[in-house]
Parts: C-alpha cells; sequence; structure tokens
C-alpha cells in the first residue's frame, strides 16, 4: 500500500540503467560463470545506489528518490529472478512486504522479500532459492527474507500481527499471481484479525514503542522512525485504513470523511521533511540509520539551509533545524491521536448506541469521552477551550476527547487571541487549571500538545520544540518546563513523601502552591531570546501575575523566582557552603524563609527535570544543607553577625565527645588539631572531624606515618565515598590522587586540602564512581585504597596527561574559559575554569599548579553535560593571593595542557 501519495515517476532515475540491456548480458555470460554474474549484477547495484545519491544531491524530490529506488530494485530483482528461475517445476510467487512492500524504499534501507511456495519446497527448489538469495546478497543487496507456504502465511499471521501487517502491505513481484492472491485473500480481515482487534492490538504496539523510547518524540537525539510523532506513527494510521476500509491509500480516507484535506496536507508535509531526514540520513552515516544523532545534526542543519546568525552562537543553526523537526512531529504527534481516537469510535463503538450524558450547555461524555454538544461551541465561545481542560481535570473518569472534538479544537484555537486572553473568564479557567488539586501536570501536558498552552501564553510558544545543543539539558524546553511541575506536583503526594523528605515537608507549608507551578511554568520561558533569559522570563512572569489579577506580592514572589532560579544550585554546586560567609551571602539574595522554600523547591524540580543523570544524592544533600543553614541564619535574623570561633567551638566539642567514647583521650585530640587551620573544620562535620581524628591519632599510636594513611569509607544514602589520605607533605600529592582517579573512572565531587603546621597533608575527598551501584561501592573503594598506596609510594614525575574525549562530547565544542577572584581576606585565589569535560582535564590542571608551585586549598568538580566546571582555592607557596602576573602566566599553561 503507498501509504500517502501516488508515486511520481522522473526520467532522470528511469535512465539511469537499462534493465533489457542488463538482461541481455546476463544471458550472453558463460552459463556456470557465477563470478561473471556477480560483478555484472554488483556494476548495476552500484549504478543505481550512487545514481540515487547524486540525483538526491543535486536537488531531486526525496519522494521521487524513495521510490524511484524501490521501483529500480524491482526491475533488477524481476531481471535476476527470470535469469534464475526458467525452469522452476513448482508454483512461486516472489513477494515484496515492509516498506519494499508499500514501495518505499530508502538508500541504504531493508529490501524484504517473501517467497512463498503452494507446499514445501522441493530439493530442486531449495537449491535455487539458496542460489538466488545467495546472488542478492553477493551483490551488495540488503535482503531480508522468509519462505512460506500459504498455510504458514496464515499461522505466523495469526500468532503475530507483525506478520499480518507485512502480508497485508504485500505486492507481487514476480511468479504466481493466483497464490498471491490466495494468500492475500486468506490473510484478510475477513478471515482473521478483523478490523477491530487489529487495531486494538496495535494500538497496544504503539503503547509499548511509545514507552521504549521514553514516551516522548523530544528525545535530543531521536529516531525518526520510532519515536512518537515518527514514520511508525504515519504508518500505523495507514495500516488501520487499509485494514478497516481497505483503503490504498490516505486520501482515500478523505473520500470516506475521516480526513480532512489540510489534516492530509500535514501528514504529507511531515512525512516529506521526515523521508528528507531520513534520506539524508542514510547517505551522512553510509548505513541504515533512524537516529538523529549529534554526529549528524550539524552537516543536517547546514544542508537544510540553516545558519548560525550570530556571531557567538555556533550552535543556532543546530537547535533551528531541531526545532523545525520537533514542531513537525509535535503536528504528527496531534494527528495521530486525533486520527486513532477517529477510528476508535468507528471501529471499537461502532455498534455501541451509547447516550450521552451531559456536563452542562456545552460539553457531553459519550462513551468515556468528552465532547462538545455542537460544532460551534469554540467558534462562539473560545474560553470553552479552556473550560474543556478545567473539566477533564475536575473529572478523572473522562478517558479523553473525542476525535470532532480535537478537530474543532484544531479549527478554532486561533481565535484565543489577546482578547480573550484578557478576558477575566479566561484567566479565571487558567488559574483554576494550574492551581488545581489535582491533574495540574497533566492536563497541562494535554494542552501543549494541542497547542492551547502557546496560544494562551504566546510566549510559551518560542519553546516549544527549542532544544538546547548540548549533554546537560536531555529534553526540549517545553517538555523540561512541563517536567519540573510533575516533579513539584509529586512533593505534594503523601505517598511519594519518602523520596525528598525535606522537600515534601517544606511543600505541605507553602502558603500557596500555585505560584511555585507558575515560576515552573515561566522559569525558562524566555529561553532563545537575545538576553538574561531568567531577567526577560522575570518580566513576563510579572505581566502574567498582574494581568491574571494575583495580588502584587505574589506576582513580586514568582518574577523573583523566576529571576532567581538558578542562584541556589550555583551556591551549592558551585561554592563552599560550609563557609558561613557564603551563606550569609546566600540569605541576603533571598531575604525570607518563604522565598527560600519556593526557590528551594523550585530548585530541586528543575535539576531533576534537567537530565535523568544530573540528580544525585549529593546535590539533594548539597541543596538540602543550604536549605537547613539559610533557613536557621534567616530565622536568627541577617543583622546577627556570624561567628566563625563559635561555630568551629561547637564542631570540636561535638567531636570530642564522641570521641571519648571511643576512648581518645580530649588531650591528644586538641594537640592534634593545633596543628589544623580554622578552614579545616569550617570545611567539615563533626562526625567527619571525627573520624579523621581517630584515624590519625590510632596510627600515631601504631607508629605507622612512615607511610601514607590513606582510609576510606562508603556512604550508601548519596551513592558516594570519603576518602581521607593523611601524609608526610610533599609535592604533586593532588595530582597523583586524580591521575588514579581518572585511570580508575571515579569523579570528584569535592576537595579539602590541608598543610598542618606540623609538616603533613590531610587531604579529604568526596567521590562519585561512575556506572557503580551501592553493592559494589565497598570494592571499588578499597581497589582505589591499593591504587593510591601504589601511587603515593612512587618517585615519578608530574607529567602531561593525554586529554581523551568522550564520544559524544567529541560534537560540542567550546573554549576553555579561566576566571580568577580573590578570596579569604586576600591570602588565596578562586580559580573558575570552563572548559570541555574530557578523561585528564583534572590531571593537566592539578600539573599546571605544580609547575607554577601553588598550594590547592580546596576543589570543587562539578559538570554540566559534556562541560567541566570547576573551582579551585589556591595560594602561593608564601599563603598569598596570586598576583596579576602569576595569574596570567597560570592561564597560559592551563590553556595549552587543555
Amino acid at each position: 500500500m503507498n501509504s500517502l501519495s501516488e508515486k511520481p515517476t522522473e526520467d532522470s532515475i528511469s535512465n539511469l540503467i537499462n534493465f533489457a540491456v542488463l538482461k541481455k548480458q546476463l544471458e550472453n555470460c558463460a552459463p556456470d560463470s557465477a563470478a561473471e554474474h556477480i560483478t555484472l549484477l554488483k556494476d548495476a547495484v552500484l549504478t543505481v545506489d550512487n545514481g540515487l545519491k547524486e540525483i538526491y544531491q543535486n536537488g531531486c524530490d526525496v519522494n521521487t528518490v524513495v521510490y524511484g529506488r524501490s521501483n529500480l530494485i524491482d526491475q533488477l530483482i524481476n531481471v535476476i529472478y527470470t535469469f534464475m528461475f526458467k525452469e522452476v517445476d513448482q508454483e512461486i510467487a516472489l513477494i515484496a512486504v515492509g516498506g519494499y512492500g508499500r514501495g518505499e524504499l530508502h538508500p541504504k534501507s531493508d529490501i524484504d522479500l517473501m517467497i512463498l511456495l503452494q507446499e514445501e519446497e522441493n530439493q530442486q527448489t531449495k537449491d535455487l532459492l539458496e542460489k538466488f538469495l545467495m546472488l542478492l546478497w553477493d551483490i551488495r543487496l540488503e535482503i531480508g527474507h522468509s519462505v512460506r507456504t500459504v498455510e504458514e502465511c496464515i499461522e505466523e499471521s495469526i500468532k503475530d500481527i507483525t506478520v499480518a501487517t507485512n502480508i497485508m502491505e504485500a505486492r507481487l513481484l514476480a511468479g504466481s499471481e493466483k497464490l498471491f492472491t490466495e494468500m492475500k485473500e486468506e490473510t484478510s480481515a475477513d478471515h482473521i484479525w478483523d478490523s477491530k482487534s487489529f487495531f486494538q492490538k496495535k494500538l497496544e504496539e504503539q503503547i509499548q514503542r511509545s514507552g521504549k523510547f521514553n514516551d516522548t518524540a523530544y528525545n535530543l537525539e531521536p529516531n525518526i522512525k520510532e519515536s512518537r510523532g515518527g514514520l511508525r506513527d504515519i504508518q500505523m494510521i495507514a495500516w488501520v485504513a487499509k485494514r478497516h476500509f481497505n483503503a490504498n491509500s490516505l486520501r482515500d480516507l478523505v473520500k470516506e470523511n475521516f480526513l480532512l484535506e489540510d489534516e492530509l496536507n500535514s501528514l504529507l508535509e511531515g512525512q516529506h521533511l521526515l523521508w528528507r531526514i531520513r534520506c539524508s540520513l542514510h547517505y551522512l552515516a553510509g548505513r541504515r540509520e533512524d537516529r538523529l544523532l549529534f554526529d549528524y545534526q550539524r552537516d543536517l542543519a547546514e544542508e537544510f539551509g540553516f545558519e548560525d546568525k550570530e556571531e557567538n552562537s555556533k550552535n543556532e543553526a543546530i537547535e533551528q533545524f531541531m526545532q523545525q523537526y520537533y514542531r513537525t512531529v509535535i503536528e504528527l504527534e496531534r494527528l495521530n491521536e486525533m486520527l486513532l481516537q477517529h477510528f476508535r469510535e468507528a471501529i471499537i463503538y461502532a455498534d455501541v448506541d451509547t447516550e450521552a450524558e451531559l456536563i452542562n450547555d456545552s460539553f457531553q461524555i459519550r462513551n468515556g469521552y468528552i465532547e462538545t454538544t455542537s460544532e460551534d461551541i469554540f467558534k462562539d465561545n473560545p474560553c470553552a477551550i479552556l473550560e474543556m481542560f478545567l473539566i477533564l481535570q475536575e473529572y478523572p473518569e473522562i478517558q479523553g476527547v473525542r476525535a470532532g472534538t480535537i478537530r474543532q479544537i484544531r479549527k478554532y484555537k486561533s481565535l484565543i487571541d489577546d482578547k480573550v486572553r484578557q478576558s477575566t473568564r479566561a484567566q479565571h479557567l487558567f488559574m483554576k487549571i494550574i492551581t488545581g488539586s489535582r491533574g495540574v501536570t497533566h492536563e497541562l501536558r494535554r494542552m501543549n500538545r494541542y497547542g492551547i498552552l502557546a496560544a494562551y501564553i504566546p510566549a510559551f510558544d518560542s519553546i516549544v520544540g527549542r532544544m538546547q545543543y548540548d549533554l546537560f539539558h536531555a529534553y526540549t524546553v517545553d517538555q523540561h518546563t512541563l517536567f519540573v511541575i510533575r516533579n513539584m506536583r509529586r512533593l505534594s503526594v503523601p505517598d511519594y513523601c519518602h523520596e525528598f523528605p525535606l522537600a515534601s515537608g517544606v511543600f505541605q507549608h507553602l502558603p500557596n502552591p500555585g505560584l511555585l507551578y507558575l515560576s515552573g511554568l515561566f522559569h525558562d520561558i524566555a529561553k532563545g531570546r537575545h538576553g538574561d533569559h531568567s531577567e526577560l522570563g522575570a518580566v513576563d512572569a510579572k505581566e502574567f501575575c498582574e494581568m491574571h489579577g494575583l495580588p502584587e506580592d505574589d506576582g513580586e514572589l514568582v518574577s523573583w523566582l523566576v529571576r532567581s532560579h538558578l542562584i541556589m544550585s550555583m551556591t551549592a554546586q558551585r561554592k563552599d557552603i560550609s563557609d558561613p560567609d557564603v551563606v550569609r551571602a546566600f540569605a541576603e539574595l533571598v531575604t525570607s524563609v518563604e522565598r527560600l522554600d519556593y526557590l528551594y523547591l523550585l530548585t530541586i524540580s528543575d535539576i531533576r527535570a534537567t537530565n535523568p543523570k544530573t540528580w544525585n544524592d549529593w546535590k539533594d544533600k548539597l541543596l538540602g544543607e543550604l536549605y537547613n543553614k539559610t533557613a536557621s541564619l534567616l530565622n536568627k535574623g541577617l543583622n546577627q553577625q556570624s561567628d566563625k570561633e563559635s561555630n568551629i567551638s561547637e564542631i570540636q566539642t561535638a567531636s570530642l565527645r564522641k570521641l571519648e567514647l571511643q576512648g581518645i583521650d580530649s588531650h591528644q585530640a586538641n594537640k592534634l588539631w593545633e596543628t589544623f587551620n580554622a578552614e579545616y573544620f569550617q570545611s567539615h562535620t563533626y562526625g567527619q572531624v571525627t573520624w579523621h581524628t581517630s584515624l590519625i591519632i590510632d596510627a600515631i599510636q601504631k607508629g605507622s606515618l612512615d607511610k601514607p594513611l590513606i582510609q576510606s569509607r562508603v556512604h550508601e544514602s548519596s551513592n558516594s565515598i570519603q576518602l581521607m589520605i593523611y601524609m608526610k607533605d610533599r609535592d604533586r600529592i593532588f595530582y597523583d590522587v586524580v591521575t588514579v582517579l581518572n585511570k580508575d573512572d571515579v569523579d570528584i565531587v569535592n576537595a579539602q586540602l590541608l598543610n598542618t603546621t606540623d609538616g603533613y597533608a590531610l587531604q579529604t575527598f568526596r567521590l562519585a564512581p561512575v556506572n557503580t551501584n551501592n553493592e559494589e561501592m565497598s570494592f571499588v573503594a578499597d581497589q582505589l585504597i591499593h591504587s593510591l598506596e601504589e601511587r603515593l609510594a612512587s618517585s615519578a614525575d608530574a607529567t602531561q596527561s593525554p586529554l581523551t574525549v568522550n564520544s559524544k562530547h567529541k560534537y560540542f565544542s567550546s573554549p576553555t574559559v579561566i576566571s580568577f577572584k580573590k578570596v579569604n581576606d586576600d591570602t588565596a585565589t578562586l580559580l573558575k575554569i570552563e572548559t570541555i569535560d574530557r578523561i585528564g582535564v583534572l590531571t593537566n590542571i592539578a600539573k599546571a599548579f605544580i609547575d607554577c608551585k601553588f598550594k590547592i586549598l580546596s576543589a570543587r568538580i562539578a559538570t554540566a553535560g559534556e562541560k567541566a566546571i570547576d573551582y579551585f582555592v589556591i595560594s602561593t607557596e608564601q599563603d598569598e593571593t596570586l598576583s596579576i602576573e602569576q595569574q596570567n602566566n597560570l592561564k597560559q599553561i592551563l590553556k595549552e595542557l587543555l
């Protein structure tokens, strides 16, 4: 079945090869000259493939190429079949199935054949078929095949809907028409898989396929064939139409009044774009490739005419190309949903005469689905579109929207204009939806799917299908936004309070959760505009709140949350929150516990919705610690000065109590602590201080400090390892440690480095092993200690490490950015390094510090997708901040090493 349109013809393709001449050349070959046959036919295949590629790249329409290749392969296989099966004594039909059966062959698509027999093949037929298939493979045709009798076709079709679907699209290439017709009749809807059971099974298939591809069309490397809104969704419509109406093209559905002309055109345009992308992908990859991998996105963007218009934007063309793709599949997904609902009504409920249950003057429920009471409801009252989503939210038993009503939404959504948006009725309906006690995420997603979210909030339209070309953001901006709101809603459900106890507890005390949802809706709404998206989004949020009549304080809060939605994450992950001054500076930005509550929940929900890989228990712990410290400070009052000495005293007192329970005398502990500086106690909890102290004192008593003391402990709650190293101070300890961690595929989350007054070094690390579960943590920790003992015992010089790029990271380019800032009362310098994440980066940074003879006081390591963002507090050997000359020298060395 030709799924969408008539096959176009093109002289340039039909003239690529003269099959009459090819047939004569075959016949003139020596009868047993297999090598001669292969050479001749292989040349013919190359002529077809290279000719089609050249024609396509010279601007030939993709439809012509796809149908043209199928036609050429038809003729080639016919020539070979006729040549080889001259004297066969069994009835055989050579049949094209699958996409080839539809007459559609992309450059590297499989050529699926079925060889149909009246009865099991005899020896002559078996030998001929083996030679035939071997020849097709030898001449480099990608063949998929099956050999079946009519009876086997029936049996396999009954067992497997995929076989039934392939056979339904079957097309006779050569051989017995009688046998082909018998097979088609015996496997038709009159005998197996009637249209109702076929539709239900194919619907199950689509749901399973959708789940396999993460239930979204918006993955950053989507499969253009299998993902939602992809080519399979178009084929799904064609399959059901074929089974139910015996339609030979979807244009037949227009004749049946199942499809409108503009809907058919949308399907044709959508398929055309996906076919162009698929065809280009096959040529770029040199193989069958249906995934829009990062490898190909830049080349495809250029091929499709997109350019980087802004001087500083190297990814604008890719992002625009991908947005075109995403918007296309969104439209195809909408059409797929509407038409499948149409089929559901015509096939499943065809014989069900259920009386409609009236909801109000505008809406009623029929067979579990909502519909309008007349076709002009939305035309006369566009606000009723919003009312329908509110009803769906308030009546969870409603299964969905009837096809006719979806069609009306498509037709009249453009009537949602400024007049409607400014109406009290529309504003009331939208605010009820977003502040509802249930179904908020579900209905916002449905509104987005039907295009109503963008119609009601025009600024939202620019982020629909917008991707960011990096590894940090895993979803398009609109999908990310809806995931944020989903995460917020989950915090409100008591059944899930065990997942994030602190956040769930904070949520229960929010005075107005609706303001949190609004902040989530607007936090990234200005992405892609020129300027700071947080600032621009804050303006949009404030205007929205004012227009919707929210109290001024509420509007200010939502606007502030949008403007400030990154500051808590940046503070927790990139600054030393054990420093009271850091916490105080953050508290001064927040100003109140109420704002802190909202910001904390927005931050957690945002990070968790950015990328499944970006959230971990360590980030949860950091954010919780920052929240608790800030809340405590705000409750005490910002006018109260922080007392670092008092905080240190509290940590030491608590630690001494615990040490005494272990039999360690306070005198021993205090004597050791006299060699530590104040920053050590500020940077560690009393539990960590206790652990370090007890281990060091034990080693002193045993007289074992002639070699490095290396200990670790596993934190299952945060899926991390704490590592402690105490040894005689020398150069390159940090370098040696990161060299080992690089080899063992272990990430450093943070590090604190202390040089004691009596010539020792105490270095503590929080580590996150890559791709390691809790059960393996202890083994990894033991292996790590063994490797570190060997490395720290050696006297090897520091050398430059080769930088190995992750296979996905190589497609992203970003300059190394280095900046400096004075800290610690001008006794140290904060160094920030932002570069592409590669194995060996930390080793080379540590080597640069050795070369410049700088001390590392602390390190905070982070990755954001393909980027490494690392912070180091460093000083000179004289415990002074770096001079401008020293900064420039270090920057030059780092840029050379990175």
